[in-house]
């Protein structure tokens, strides 16, 4: 089944309003409503979406009216039923009926608590229900499903749901049941009839399942069990139930009799009525005969002898059908489409969601997480429920994947990789050390993982008994690029991986260089797929990928060889990659909208000027830029802006069709010129203190053109042990090589000089959360002083230098600084609330400059992802395999 509730949700949104999943069986799941035209509670029960491909609405709906008349004291009513419209294009409505809501519960939930009823108790019941199938039956309606979880319980009086519904299914439906893997009636329950697949079935067959029940009511379990389906339809058909009597000494022997009567296995031999058998459940002269321990085991009469082969034969064929239906490739399964949401707030977009959700092998979880921002943590959504639910124990949690067997969850928090049973318990550490970003991992058949390490940017693999990781891809294997998004493949050969040639940062910032694939065995890495981003194995022997515009690609594949056979075809268009997962039983999400990754950057940004207060005004409203990132949360991923010092002039970053370069922008509505024109990515400019330099980072191969390579590392910042992240420090032209200032323990970062060159200003996590650290220059062991207060990131001096600004819980802070020989800071205070969709910066960086005259923040606001490429639709597709196979064979 798909998730279809906000589907649902979305097509009544002016009938009912859906409140929460009450529950599913085999044929519907159950929601509470609230009628709103009758201001009242309801059971809106949806028929599965393969069930209602099958059957069709028109059928439906005109077979359902048959249960529509029923009006009965113990019967629930019919109120309504009908059909919805697929709300993506493709496929096909939902099927639904409404009854009452009853504040009770069903017989089944009693029966878990109890095990065993009273015997006054349970004859109550089993004659409450004999008199509501005794009316129907009168009405000529068969109820064939007749169940524990079928009757419900309110201030001890029984009421029958679903009544007629699975005669409406099969009826409406025919044949052709077997395509959905149903068969009515529940196993444990079925009279004889049922279990061979008899078209004739008559009243005596609720008889058989009521009997069925009070022998549970009774006794603690129904009269045949088994380990499989198929164990208990052949006991059905071909065993005598042990009396009741035998098993609970205390039921009256009239009782007992009675219940034997009602399982005969030749419908002739049961009770003609529902009323005869309340008769005989009061009377206590009944007699039947009832088989003893020694009648159990002597030889049945002939002609019964002769029957009950073949009514095993029969039953083993309809189950083996059945069982084939799920097991076999469903190539007349009809594909279905709907849009959904995660079901809490939060945007989405291709990169998060390709990252922070995966979907378990048997498409029924969703695991997410959210919010993508801040702490957040990991929710899950299991199909047809209308709102997720956070996953206990996973707070912090990124970059979710799961077990091969679907059990467990594999995510990233605190530092460490973590493991988590899907249906609760406390998370087990499998490896430390590992940061939170990118990070999705891919767990074998074999148990061992292989994760992305952002920290260096390589692929490990986790082994499954030593617990020891290695690394298995490097950049240098790659160009330089990046190994991200791992996807396993089968028998534990390896994965497939995409490869950037910068690491991707935000939307419409990476370049995507291509699908690779990593060979476990041979330990070797090969090209794949160019222009591509995001891989996966699927069971029908294809890999799927997807190219950066947004074009889902097959391909068969040998997965001996480890590589691709045949050529690759497109499958859909429109998908805002990486947004797409899929399980091993063809559900598949994916996100409609322009690709992120699509060629010709969208602008994301403007440039806004923000006073002390607070106000906004934009620097230029007629312009807009691509600044090539945006701050998730935990590294900064805005590649940077710069006022000159007599601000008049900003350099930054900007992604357009040439590349990522520095631009000059000639403030306030001055043109836009490039700076730099190399073929790598220059990033993070500064001005020198004349205004006639500009020094950046560059990620080019070989410095080139008038620009002069000051700094050979592509980054600035190295951990000293390890662990830490140590702040390095150039002097221009002076310097051959970086030496280190703050070498310690933990990370530090964020590095800024005072306009007097005295004071270093750093950020440092050696207290637990980032807070702002001084230290005199250049004597950085002089001591050191915070001067932030609960958390501190970004920190910026005042050209005075009197002033040191660093933001803080969404919150731009101020110190003040006394001068003097010797460091000396007032408390910190809050200037105004940083509005959320401006950027605030990271520990590396501040996201803003500060105007010559101390009073007006340069600031960048985010445009909304759905400004720029229209507002993302998640899409659900069942049986997707039948799809794919469809336009294989054009």
């Amino acid at each position: 089944m798909t998730d279809i509730s906000e589907h649902l949700s979305a097509a009544l949104v002016n009938r009912y309003r859906i409140e929460r999943r009450l529950g599913e069986g085999g044929m519907a799941t159950v929601y509470l409503a609230e009628d709103l035209k009758h201001d009242r509670k309801v059971a809106l029960k949806v028929l599965r979406p393969e069930l209602g491909v099958v059957i069709g609405a028109e059928r439906f709906l005109q077979e359902i009216k048959t249960t529509a008349r029923l009006q009965h004291p113990h019967i629930l009513p019919l109120f309504d039923s009908g059909s919805t419209v697929a709300a993506y294009g493709g496929g096909t409505g939902l099927l639904y009926y409404v009854m009452p809501y009853i504040e009770g519960e069903t017989l089944r939930q009693k029966l878990e608590r109890e095990q065993q009823l009273g015997i006054d108790e349970a004859l109550n019941i089993a004659t409450e229900v004999l008199d509501a199938l005794q009316y129907a039956h009168e009405q000529g309606v068969i109820h064939r499903d007749i169940k524990p979880e079928n009757i419900l319980l309110r201030n001890a009086r029984a009421f029958v749901a679903d009544f007629g519904i699975a005669l409406a299914v099969s009826a409406a439906a025919g044949g052709r049941m077997t395509e959905t893997g149903l068969s009515m009636g529940t196993p444990h329950y079925m009279s004889p009839e049922q279990a061979t697949a008899d078209t004739h079935i008559n009243n005596r067959s609720d008889i058989y399942s009521l009997g069925s029940v009070l022998f549970e009511l009774l006794t603690g379990e129904p009269p045949h069990t088994g380990p499989s389906a198929q164990a208990i339809i052949v006991k059905i058909v071909s065993d005598v139930a042990r009396p009741v009597k035998e098993l609970r000494k205390a039921v009256p022997p009239h009782v007992s009799a009675a219940i034997a009567k009602a399982l005969e296995k030749i419908p002739a031999d049961r009770f003609d009525s529902a009323k005869a058998f309340a008769d005989a459940l009061r009377n206590p002269a009944f007699t039947w005969p009832v088989a003893t321990a020694a009648t159990l085991g002597s030889p049945a009469p002939a002609s019964r002898r002769a029957l009950v082969p073949a009514l095993i034969a029969v039953a083993l064929m309809s189950m083996a059908l059945a069982a084939w239906s799920w097991a076999r490739p469903n190539r007349t399964a009809s594909v279905a489409r709907y849009t959904t949401s995660l079901g809490v707030p939060g945007t989405l977009d291709g990169i998060t969601f390709g990252v922070e959700a995966a979907l378990s092998p048997d498409g029924a979880s969703l695991v997410f997480r959210r919010p993508l921002t801040g702490p957040g943590q990991l929710y899950i959504k299991r199909r047809d429920e209308v709102v997720a639910r956070p996953l206990t124990g996973t707070e912090g949690g990124t970059g979710p994947f799961f077990s091969p067997d679907g059990a467990s969850i594999g995510f990233v928090a605190n530092g460490q990789l973590r493991r988590i049973p899907i249906a609760g318990g406390a998370p087990l550490k499998l490896e430390d050390s590992v940061d939170s970003t990118y990070n999705r991992g891919a767990w074998l058949e074999d148990g061992s993982i292989v994760y992305y390490d952002s920290r260096m940017r390589t692929l490990r693999r986790l082994g499954a008994g030593d617990g020891a990781s290695k690394v298995i891809v490097r950049p240098e294997a790659l160009g330089g690029r990046f190994p991200w998004l791992p996807s396993p493949l089968p028998d534990s050969r390896g994965v497939l991986f995409t490869a950037h040639l910068t690491l991707c940062v935000g939307p419409v910032s990476c370049r995507p260089s291509g699908v690779y694939v990593y060979d476990a065995r041979r330990d070797t890495v090969r090209a794949l797929f160019e222009d591509a981003i995001g891989a996966w194995y699927i069971p029908t022997g294809h890999v799927l990928y997807l190219t950066s515009g947004g074009t889902l690609m097959a391909v068969s594949w040998d997965n001996s060889a480890l590589k691709p056979t045949g050529k690759a075809v497109a499958v859909l268009d429109g998908i805002q990659a990486p947004g797409f997962v899929i399980s091993n039983d063809g559900t598949a999400y994916y996100l409609l909208g322009r690709s992120e990754f699509a060629p010709g950057p969208v602008p994301n940004a403007r440039v806004v000027w923000v006073d002390r207060t607070g106000n906004v005004e934009p620097v230029d409203s007629t312009w807009q830029v691509n600044t090539g990132g945006r701050y998730t949360g935990e590294e900064e991923t805005d590649w940077g802006l710069a006022l000159s010092p007599d601000g008049q002039r900003l350099a930054l970053t900007m992604l357009t069709d040439l590349g990522t370069d520095i631009w000059i922008k000639q403030l306030p509505n001055g043109p836009v010129s490039r700076l730099t024109q190399d073929t790598g990515a220059e990033r993070m400019p500064a001005w020198s203190p004349d205004g006639r330099t500009i020094t950046f980072l560059s990620d080019r191969p070989v410095a080139t053109g008038s620009a002069s390579k000051v700094n050979p590392f592509t980054t600035w910042e190295r951990a000293a042990d390890g662990t830490g992240e140590p702040t390095r420090a150039t002097r221009p032209a002076l310097d051959s090589i970086a030496r280190t200032l703050v070498a310690q323990g933990f990370k530090a970062t964020g590095a800024v000089l005072s306009p007097d060159g005295r004071w270093l200003a750093y950020v440092s996590n050696e207290q637990g959360p980032n807070e702002v650290f001084v230290r005199p220059y250049p004597n950085v062991n002089g001591g050191k002083s915070q001067v932030s207060s609960g958390d501190g990131s970004a920190p910026l001096w005042s050209h005075s230098g009197r002033e040191l600004f660093y933001t803080a819980n969404g919150k731009m802070h101020v110190v003040s600084i006394q001068p003097g020989p010797t460091f000396s800071a007032a408390p910190p205070r809050a200037l105004f609330t940083i509005p959320v969709d401006i950027r605030s910066g990271s520990p590396l960086r501040g996201t803003f400059a500060i105007s010559p005259d101390d009073r007006r923040f340069l600031m960048v606001r985010d445009n909304k992802w759905e400004d720029m490429a229209g507002t993302p639709t998640l899409v659900v597709v069942q049986n997707f395999f039948e799809e794919l196979r469809a336009k294989l064979k054009r």
